[in-house]
């Protein structure tokens, strides 16, 4: 991998620090990690759907195709590339109508991967407004949303999560003490979490600010889950990449489709979970 470049970030502060790697396109961000231990949060109630779960033998690999932030131009993307799970993780319509997410829900159910996850962003309105109609429509296209809820996929745990920071008045905002008890609820056992926000510090930054805008409850709840191996965000389309941790080999994706000028033209993020 060619390196063009550097940036560097506090991930935490703590006085245990390690560098890891992540790749953003041609360049390399380096995170100061912190390795101070944080306290498992109790798991609040949890909804878990079972999906075709599998005998795949433990050195197979599912392999995910992750997308984001597409705003109802998902019919100007090419071809997505083949994978076991196709994985949205949120904005797939411009303006949250359920005329948008019917056309949406229609293209997403007809990709030829085994199975769909979406969870909603701060653009689909739809899914706070109207959920019942929201979740039958995504069901009738062979998608399974999730908003708080655990999915299981052939063994692995997905879990989505809609909330993000607060922005202007959109849908699934969140204060900070709300999104703390929030990720609270995030099962200790998940391998594969799907946010819609960033978490801080991880793909968050928005140049036009000069902010990062993650999560901060997000960053800390991701360092106190012992099993997960990816988490696939997006909602800041100018953090578009991904990369591994290298301290615990968590692999994180901002897969936002859309650039910061709404035109579809990053490429989806394919991740293999062992």
């Amino acid at each position: 991998m060619k390196t063009v470049g550097t940036k560097e970030c506090l991930l935490s502060a703590g006085p245990s620090q390690r560098i890891c790697t992540l790749e953003h396109g041609s360049e390399l961000d380096i995170l100061h990690a912190s390795m101070s231990c944080v306290a498992n949060s109790k798991n609040m109630g949890q909804n878990v759907v079972v999906l075709s779960p599998s005998a795949q033998k433990a050195s197979q690999k599912m392999r995910l195709v992750c997308i984001s932030d597409t705003h109802s131009r998902h019919d100007k993307m090419p071809p997505l590339p083949d994978g076991d799970v196709l994985v949205h993780a949120g904005d797939c319509t411009g303006s949250g109508t359920l005329a948008q997410l019917e056309n949406f829900a229609d293209w997403y159910g007809r990709q030829p991967h085994k199975k769909k996850v979406l969870i909603a962003g701060n653009h689909d309105y739809c899914f706070e407004r109207d959920l019942a109609q929201s979740r039958q429509i995504c069901e009738s296209h062979g998608i399974t949303y999730l908003v708080g809820e655990t999915a299981i996929i052939d063994g692995i745990r997905f879990y989505g999560f809609p909330w993000q920071p607060i922005f202007r008045s959109m849908a699934f905002n969140a204060d900070e003490s709300k999104r703390r008890d929030l990720v609270a609820a995030i099962p200790d056992d998940i391998e594969v979490l799907v946010t819609h926000s960033p978490a801080f510090l991880i793909f968050d930054w928005v140049p036009f600010t000069g902010e990062h805008a993650g999560c901060h409850a997000l960053a800390q709840r991701i360092d106190q889950l012992p099993k997960l191996k990816a988490h696939i965000c997006g909602h800041i389309h100018e953090g578009y990449g991904f990369g591994i941790r290298e301290f615990d080999s968590i692999k994180f994706a901002n897969a936002s489709i859309c650039t910061e000028r709404y035109e579809p033209s990053n490429k989806p993020i394919i991740i293999d979970i062992d």
